[in-house]
């Protein structure tokens, strides 16, 4: 495997931009390949059997352009479709967010009451609670569907009265409860909201640790590469981006989740 090639990246959408702008800040002279299936958003009301088909077509299309590594950045493909991916792509690394992100909250907690929020797709699908519980069986895990969040996120509404109150709503059932119960650490199980980070933390305070799945996911590829001997030694630094469907609106809300502007002719579209 050849380690100047590019790690590629998927995502059902846009959110998974998170996961790329903490992988080029962990891992800046690394190229990258990133697929947003926008035309097919969101996987989280799909079949189980559309999910796997949908994730081995964006899986496909990069491999084609030659990666080392691919990094599913989305949780709803992590949980439903990462062992087809695996046993399809062998030997080529392929990373989802779920697991680093469930390893994370594992170690960050010390009470082993865990919080996960996320989509109403994830938050009933499980995959959190049992990649969490698979780990830490004595965990306790309460998860809470945000789904507000996604649109908060995608309008760049990341601060402000409005989205600080939306945010205390979500949380009072969860954190406004005894000493005894209350989680001492938070997932964001979903890759549109660690944008929404900064607003979290003023919420909750300095004393709830919040697990950014971009964040983990990013030192996981990290170790993986080191591990493997195929981090890249060459000045990099290059991203190409691929959508299935209107690039201009990637261009125009990539901006919130990637942190710079994107061009729309710089996006490439291509159909699976």
């Amino acid at each position: 495997m050849d380690a100047a090639a590019p790690i590629g990246v998927f995502d059902s959408g846009i959110g998974g931009l998170t996961v790329l702008r903490a992988l080029r800040l962990a891992l800046p002279t690394e190229d990258f390949v990133y697929l947003g299936d926008t035309a097919r958003l969101p996987y989280g009301t799909k079949s189980r059997e559309s999910i796997v088909r949908y994730s081995v077509q964006a899986a496909d299309a990069l491999v084609e352009r030659g990666i080392k590594c691919l990094v599913i950045a989305c949780n709803t493909a992590s949980a439903v479709a990462i062992d087809a991916l695996r046993e399809r792509l062998a030997p080529l690394p392929v990373i989802g967010v779920l697991e680093p992100g469930a390893q994370a909250a594992c170690a960050a907690s010390v009470t082993g009451r865990i919080a996960v929020i996320a989509t109403e797709g994830t938050v009933q699908g499980g995959a959190y609670q049992r990649a969490i519980h698979a780990i830490r069986p004595d965990a306790r895990v309460i998860a809470q569907a945000c789904s507000l969040f996604v649109a908060l996120a995608e309008e760049g509404w990341t601060q402000g009265p409005l989205v600080e109150g939306i945010v205390r709503r979500y949380f009072e059932p969860i954190f406004c409860v005894s000493r005894a119960e209350q989680p001492d650490c938070l997932v964001l199980g979903c890759t549109h909201f660690p944008v929404l980070k900064p607003v979290m933390h003023d919420v909750l305070g300095e004393d709830i640790v919040i697990v950014d799945s971009a964040e983990t996911t990013a030192g996981a590829v990290r170790e993986l590469l080191q591990s493997r001997s195929l981090g890249k030694q060459t000045p990099g630094g290059d991203v190409r981006l691929l959508a299935t469907d209107g690039r201009e609106r990637f261009a125009r809300v990539s901006s919130t989740f990637f942190g710079s502007g994107v061009r729309p002719e710089s996006v490439e579209l291509v159909d699976l």
